[in-house]
């Protein structure tokens, strides 16, 4: 650009400048003189700016400021003093101007960002199922194989009883109401088996508490943080679950990357097919003279996955796109327990289940939430007090700042980026390789340098690579929030377009690109059932938590692999 250019240009904007400051006062004092009301009350509202409260004093009145300012350089300029003094005011002032300037378009986007939230956010994920009134006990149940057994709990795939539809009620038969309706990549994962039993029932194994129902709902209350809001009978629902962490929150909404529990009831344990074989020790003393369980526990009915995530990829590799899919889904999922105050605290291949979506892309969903932290302030921060406070799951796949903490009577854990971190993690297993931190690989999350970290294959998305790396980052203040990594990811597959341009990306174009975005996914729902596409799940749950300051925070990372004190050039 030339210096005539420049100052030519210079010279336009301090005009403007000029004019708004000294002209709108002029404005402003014959209004009042006509007796016109004018201040604050006669102002249009304006958009919540990402600024703190503090700052309110000072975004008010930066356009007046950058008005004095020039205004004094001008009449220095002709009543007298320095030439320097009145260059360095005219500089600071079209600067502040600048400043004022690139606030207003921040207001504006923040303004869009909302709008377009308000929009998705009135269509909340819904289960597919149909509304339904029975299944609150054992017997309404068929109960198949065992499909899976963890340290505390086995599952098994069941089917609730024919029933005759009266006075409203539907059997749980027509969860897979739309199954025919699914194409044939979708049925890949589907065999008869899933057809026939489409729940499965997770036996909870009943050792600390007694067999009253009321303290086994207490002392088991985590497993209760995805249930539905007719998951357990009305009279069920007054008993104050208080579980490990206090009084349990209002339980999560749904998500399609987080489980939902339909039913939750205390029976008696069964003897169930291999349970002498499989876990003879939890069983209790009237089914296995030697076993030390009691004789009533908890039942949780949920959705049959065809597997889990790390089943799935013994038998498959995902390609570069699917895996970044299957990554977002995660950090979905963890972004959406995080808002509503829950750490998994147990984030692991085994403990996320997988099934197909109608293209033949992997939905994940994370379940198992029997370590999980629960709050009602959201704050996710643990007071470690004493080494009886339990950290959570798998000491070997504990964020560092969980691992290393030292308990005492000020320590507070802060979980609120613990789960990103083993998303980070778990992306290592999705592309190929051993999860770096199981003891096979050597690493620990307790010392490991991130230079030791190992490279993930060529041909995974540069983005992902990026998002992993910061993921895994020792320090969590210099890490990334599951949001902020999501929307990484979700402008890295849907708008490279906005971050072209040698690296300027401009709120204009962020603007246009959000609102192409939000026509787009509102078409292809108008088209058809929404639901069904892992990428419509996932754009929609990208609209429906945009946030201008975390939007910036991920375009920043993308740019500089940091998060700097970036403005957006428009």
């Amino acid at each position: 650009m030339s210096v005539k250019h420049a100052l030519n240009r210079g010279l336009a904007l301090g005009r403007s400048l000029l004019q708004r400051g000294l002209l709108k006062p002029a404005v402003r004092v014959a209004a009042k003189l006509r007796g016109d009301r004018v201040g604050p009350a006669a102002r249009t509202t304006q958009p919540r700016s990402f600024l703190p409260a503090r700052y309110r004093y000072y975004r008010s009145s930066l356009r007046g400021l950058a008005a004095q300012l020039q205004a004094s350089a001008l009449r220095r300029r002709f009543i007298g003093g320095f030439p320097r003094n009145r260059a360095v005011f005219l500089a600071f002032g079209l600067g502040v101007g600048l400043i004022e300037q690139q606030l207003e378009e921040d207001r504006t986007t923040a303004a869009t960002c909302q709008e377009i939230q308000a929009v998705f956010r009135k269509k909340r994920f819904q289960t597919p199922t149909k509304p339904f009134t029975s299944g609150y006990k054992l017997e309404d149940y068929i109960i198949g194989k065992q499909v899976g057994k963890g340290s505390n709990a086995a599952v098994y795939e069941a089917a609730a009883r024919f029933a005759k539809e009266s006075d409203g009620q539907r059997s749980l038969l027509q969860l897979r109401e739309d199954e025919e309706e699914e194409g044939e990549k979708g049925r890949s994962l589907t065999c008869c088996s899933l057809i026939n039993f489409p729940l499965a029932i997770k036996m909870m194994w009943n050792f600390g508490s007694s067999s009253s129902s009321k303290d086994i709902l207490k002392t088991m209350s985590e497993e209760l943080v995805p249930a539905g809001p007719l998951a357990l009978k009305q009279d069920k629902e007054q008993i104050t679950l208080d579980g490990d962490f206090g009084v349990l929150p209002k339980r999560v909404s749904a998500h399609p990357n987080v489980i939902t529990v339909y039913r939750a009831f205390t029976a008696d344990v069964p003897l169930l097919p291999g349970a002498l074989e499989e876990y003879p020790d939890v069983l209790p003393p009237r089914l296995n003279p030697n076993g030390l369980g009691n004789d009533c526990t908890l039942f949780l009915v949920m959705k049959n996955y065809p597997c889990t995530l790390r089943q799935y990829l013994e038998v498959s590799t995902p390609g570069g796109r699917q895996g970044a899919l299957m990554v977002l889904q995660l950090l979905e999922g963890v972004d959406h327990l995080c808002r509503q105050g829950v750490a998994h605290r147990d984030l692991k291949s085994d403990n996320v289940l997988l099934e197909l979506d109608s293209a033949g892309c992997p939905r994940l969903v994370i379940t198992d939430f029997g370590c999980c932290l629960a709050q009602r302030n959201s704050s996710l921060q643990l007071p470690f007090k004493g080494p009886g406070v339990s950290r959570g799951g798998n000491p070997s796949l504990m964020a560092p700042e969980v691992i290393t903490a030292v308990h005492g009577s000020d320590v507070v854990i802060d979980y609120s980026k613990a789960d990103a971190w083993a998303v980070g993690a778990i992306s290592y297993e999705i592309f190929g390789q051993c999860n770096p931190f199981y003891r096979a690989v050597g690493l620990e999350s307790r010392s490991y340098e991130e230079k030791q970290l190992p490279p993930l294959p060529s041909g995974v998305p540069v983005a992902v690579q990026l998002v992993t790396r910061l993921l895994l980052r020792r320090n969590p203040s210099k890490r990334p929030s599951a949001r902020v990594a999501a929307n990484m990811l979700h402008l890295s597959l849907w708008g490279q377009e906005v971050l072209a341009d040698q690296g300027s990306a401009g709120m204009r174009e962020l603007v246009d690109w959000l609102l192409c975005q939000t026509a787009v996914v509102l078409l292809k729902g108008c088209r058809g059932p929404s639901g069904k596409s892992v990428e419509a799940e996932l754009q929609r749950s990208f609209l429906s938590n945009l946030e201008l300051e975390d939007l910036r925070s991920a375009v920043g990372f993308l740019l500089y692999g940091e998060r700097p004190a970036m403005i957006l050039s428009a």
